[in-house]
């Protein structure tokens, strides 16, 4: 088997693992089942193609999934050159493994590898059959595909004793082909094995149950490129990769429990989670909710703090020590020279850096960097610097170095990231600098090469938190008259009451916590005839009244690029702002009830030039007698790639958008006063994220049929919303929660991207906005890459129908009428099974939930009998054995609890007195009456103490007090009863760097 690579291949980020071409007829519902089986358990994404319809040229859909796949595999039949469709992806295959490194791999099933390298045989009629009608041209570009195709050496059916040894060949070469074509982000890393080899000891690879391991260590001692380079040699492994950067900035200490939780299952459904900055609360928040993550999960909690990973019971934890005298001169002089060792007459010098940089990777990186390429005497000049500071332990002052080796332009950059564009994706943030006077691209690569920032694999720019903070004390430092940016809040005070702004000031962050009163003073901000970026935010939510006051006659400058105000306290912006540079607008949690000010004629486009002069004023007039409507103004918005107005209660209408032809996201989230969407949203066709979620007074939905990039879209809590307009099948994730939709949409069905589905009406109140969805469709069972459907509120519904292979959970809460459910395949990868308050279930739909599951909740009063151990109250005595146990409980909420439970409701499992890491649910989104939760414990060697003849108590402890425990059961596993859960198919992804952070692995 050959492959083809290149150096842009590694640094791709493919959407799938394996595109196959196939005809159809010859291998779809046989021999490509099996492997498409395989795959899936093996965790390999394979693209779909089910629901494209077939024509006489490769369908765009096909074009995009071969060129977002790392591999392809060229399934090769005795018919397959009877398709001009198989050739044309032939043409592109190739194509893609000349252009971008792409592997192929051919399979020769039933067909001989000459004829399809001579064109003869069966093989070769049906190709001269294809030829008939075609120019000369098609026919010979068609011919040398076939000849370089076959000439790849690949599986060959005669060379296999079975279909099965085939399948199973292919699999694991694909796994081995994924497997040796890691990111290059960590090439050359000193000690990265050793540090690789103990964390894999510590995860356990082969346990089955849920792990928690913890990486400790000082600040840029690189915890966070260990996480990294495991969540890259590993993820093929899992089924999710999940990273999160910078948490404690996105979730701060006064979001609530329970928002945290929301907002994490939010990121689920958008993309590969990610985790970093985390605080006691936030693990409390997630990591405590194992049922979230199936059986043979990892967690990894990267950490400054030893405390927190104590205080959560985290006790396998790699402590990260500094690297010895020789491996940290290895450090310097990669970054440095590029080489392991240094240059001839520079060996002194590098040791004399390495010392005064006190052996930390992050501060050997940036100086060695920034000495790149210099002479002796340059080195001296900064072996001077190091040496003049009088701590040589204050790191801070060590990175300085690396930004005073910058020019003025890369300088000026670096801070802008500091205050504004940490984590911001990388494009918009070029599009912010479009026409500046800075050189963006030029500026990254630099800052990049003197690794000072890295561009993640989802083109977010980061930049670790130490370099940060010492960004910020650089922008404090500067002189008053030389300020561009300011972020002293008391400085900004003065400037926005007493208007005595610099005019070469580009941006202003203030934060207004500990600020009472600001008023600004009328033409403060119009004289920073400079001003670009523009960010008002409260860090500490309780701290100051923070009011700012906004005269009625304000204006913004000009060329503004970035408006992100936080709570924004008026009605509308002004009327006078021009927004036509404007490149991203954030007003979440604003008083706005329109945007613009000044209502116009809601009348066609093309007759505002006209009606633009003052002589028509008085036809403009009589024309909006005439069409009796108002709109709001068509504002000229070329540059505006995201728009968030998400919990902006009071908006009523948004403006006419259709000028906004870059917009790649728009945030409605909350926007309850909102009833409707402007039309011209359906012909942005840069769109990607649609978040309309909880806008509870929208009734209409814009066709959305032609947005090809539309990916992610929420329609969660639309409560009045009863029609579902045609929406792009090119959507990964849909949440049409709380609607009252009485069927699903049809076209869902030729969605062949669809990953998550979540239906449902309402929970928290039983009469408002229930969905009258009666009926599942048979077709779901086609949607292939799902992996999440969740059905709530239906109380209609009276059966489920079958569903895909690919699903791993299920919930269907609050369907009062569900009675039946298929029975799932013994090789269905679904592992969580969750009916709360389906009072109606029937005997068989019972036990398939309860035995075909490792975590199930059910409405029951009475433990079924294969729980042969059972006793009164949460505790209970038995022998383990050697596989594990499952447990189930009988609770019930308490009264005064009832209306409290609104999530997950979790109990501790304790053994023999000692709190474990296990978890059992205990309660659903306000359970009604009696339940059965049920849980499975998998016992590793590492739990060989629970000896098997030996009795151990078991003990279920309520965490939050809002069930009692009625009864408790469990059922001793054996190598019949043992429940495995396989991995499925998902494709992994690259994680970004910061000091803290969690890296959720999910098998």
């Amino acid at each position: 088997m050959a492959s083809s690579s290149s150096s842009s291949s590694s640094l791709r980020n493919w959407a799938y693992h394996v595109f196959t071409s196939f005809h159809g007829e010859d291998v779809r519902k046989t021999f490509l089942s099996h492997l498409r089986k395989q795959f899936n358990c093996n965790g390999i994404t394979m693209f779909d193609d089910q629901g494209i319809k077939r024509g006489q040229s490769i369908a765009p859909e096909l074009t995009q999934g071969i060129r977002d796949s790392r591999i392809s595999i060229i399934l090769l039949s005795k018919n397959y050159a009877s398709s001009s469709w198989c050739l044309d992806e032939l043409l592109e295959i190739l194509k893609c493994k000349e252009d971008i490194g792409q592997i192929v791999i051919t399979v020769f099933y039933g067909v001989d590898t000459s004829d399809v390298r001579k064109q003869t045989g069966v093989f070769g009629i049906a190709f001269n059959k294809t030829c008939a009608g075609k120019t000369e041209e098609e026919r010979t570009r068609w011919s040398k595909a076939l000849t370089d195709a076959a000439n790849i050496a690949g599986v060959d059916f005669k060379n296999c004793n079975s279909e099965a040894e085939m399948i199973e060949k292919i699999a694991n070469d694909v796994s081995n082909q994924l497997n040796a074509t890691p990111s290059r982000d960590f090439d050359g890393m000193v000690g990265l094995e050793a540090h690789l080899r103990e964390m894999e000891s510590l995860l356990d690879l082969d346990y089955v149950g849920v792990q928690m391991v913890g990486i400790s260590g000082p600040a840029g001692i690189g915890k966070s490129t260990i996480a990294r380079a495991l969540h890259s040699r590993l993820s093929n492994r899992f089924q999710f990769t999940c990273f999160e950067d910078n948490l404690w900035e996105s979730f701060p200490i006064g979001f609530d429990e329970y928002g945290l939780k929301l907002r994490l299952q939010e990121n689920f459904l958008k993309k590969i989670l990610n985790l970093s900055g985390v605080r006691i609360t936030h693990l409390e928040a997630l990591a405590n909710e194992t049922t979230w993550f199936g059986p043979g999960s990892r967690i990894i909690v990267t950490t400054e703090n030893n405390e927190l990973l104590r205080q959560h019971g985290i006790n396998n934890t790699y402590h990260v020590v500094f690297p010895s005298d020789e491996k940290a001169l290895k450090i310097l002089c990669r970054y440095a020279f590029r080489q392991s060792y240094p240059h001839n007459g520079f060996k002194k010098l590098a040791l004399r850096v390495t010392k005064l940089c006190g052996n930390l990777p992050l501060g050997l990186r940036v100086v060695g960097s920034s000495l790149r390429g210099k002479n002796e005497e340059e080195w001296e000049e900064v072996i001077h610097r190091l040496d003049n500071i009088l701590d040589h332990q204050d790191i801070e002052e060590v990175l300085r170095v690396g930004y005073k080796s910058l020019h003025e332009n890369e300088q000026s950059i670096f801070l802008h990231i500091v205050v504004f564009f940490n984590y911001k994706d990388s494009n918009l943030v070029k599009a912010m600098f479009a026409g500046n006077n800075l050189d963006i691209k030029h500026g990254l690569k630099i800052l990049l090469n003197r690794s000072l920032i890295y561009i993640s694999n989802d083109g977010e720019i980061v930049m670790h938190k130490l370099l940060q903070q010492m960004g910020r004390k650089v922008v404090q430092r500067e002189e008053p008259w030389k300020l561009r940016i300011l972020v002293n809040a008391q400085e900004i005070c003065d400037v926005l009451e007493r208007a005595k702004g610099n005019r070469e000031v580009s941006g202003i962050s203030f934060d207004t916590s500990g600020i009472n009163e600001v008023f600004i003073k009328k033409g403060a901000l119009q004289k920073l005839h400079n001003l670009q970026f523009l960010r008002v935010y409260k860090s500490k939510i309780n701290d100051g009244n923070d009011v700012v006051y906004i005269p009625k006659e304000m204006e913004f400058p000009s060329f503004l690029k970035l408006l992100d105000w936080e709570a924004y306290p008026s009605k509308s912006l002004p009327a006078k702002f021009n927004p036509n540079d404007l490149v991203e607008l954030n007003l979440q949690n604003s008083k706005l009830k329109r945007l613009w000010e000044g209502p116009q004629p809601c009348i066609p486009q093309q007759f505002l030039i006209y009606l633009a002069c003052v002589a028509m004023y008085y036809l403009i007039n009589v024309l909006m007698f005439f069409f009796g409507c108002v709109c709001f103004y068509i504002q000229h918005l070329p540059n505006l790639k995201k728009m968030n107005l998400r919990w902006s209660y009071d908006l009523k209408q948004l403006p006419d958008l259709s000028n906004a032809t870059n917009l790649e996201s728009l945030d409605l989230h909350r926007c309850e006063s909102l009833v409707e969407v402007p039309s011209c949203i359906g012909n942005l066709h840069k769109v990607e994220q649609l978040d309309m979620g909880f806008c509870i007074n929208l009734q209409v939905v814009p066709t959305l049929f032609n947005l090809a990039s539309l990916d992610y879209v929420v329609l969660e809590g639309c409560s009045q919303l009863k029609n579902f307009l045609d929406i792009s099948t090119n959507i990964r994730a849909l949440a049409i929660a709380d609607t009252m939709l009485e069927e699903l949409p049809k076209l869902i069905r030729l969605w062949y991207r669809l990953r998550f589905l979540s239906i449902y009406g309402s929970v928290r109140d039983p009469h408002v906005g229930r969905a009258d969805i009666e009926k599942i469709p048979d077709w779901i069972k086609d949607l292939h890459g799902l992996i999440s459907l969740q059905i709530f509120g239906c109380p209609k519904l009276r059966s489920l129908p079958e569903l895909p292979g690919s699903l791993e959970t299920l919930i269907a809460n609050t369907c009062e009428s569900l009675e039946t459910l298929v029975s799932f395949p013994t090789d269905s990868q679904l592992v969580e099974l969750y009916f709360p308050n389906c009072f109606k279930l029937g005997q068989e739909a019972r036990k398939v939930i309860t035995q075909q599951s490792s975590t199930a909740c059910l409405p029951g009063r009475t433990i079924p009998a294969e729980f042969h151990h059972r006793a009164i109250g949460n505790s209970l005595t038995f022998r383990p054995g050697s596989f594990g146990f499952r447990i189930c409980v009988v609770v019930s909420p308490k009264p005064e609890m009832e209306e409290h439970i609104t999530h997950y409701s979790m109990s501790r499992i304790c053994i023999n007195g000692v709190p474990t890491d296990q978890l059992i649910l205990t309660g659903l989104c306000e359970i009604q009456g009696e339940h059965l939760c049920i849980t499975q414990i998998d016992l590793s060697d590492e739990d060989r103490w629970l000896e098997p003849e030996k009795e151990i108590l078991l003990e279920i402890i309520t965490t939050h007090q809002e069930v009692d425990i009625i009864e408790c059961g469990v059922q001793i596993l054996t190598d019949e009863t043992y429940i495995t859960i396989r991995s499925y198919d998902s494709r992994p992804e690259q994680a970004s760097e910061d000091d803290d952070e969690i890296s959720l692995m999910e098998q």
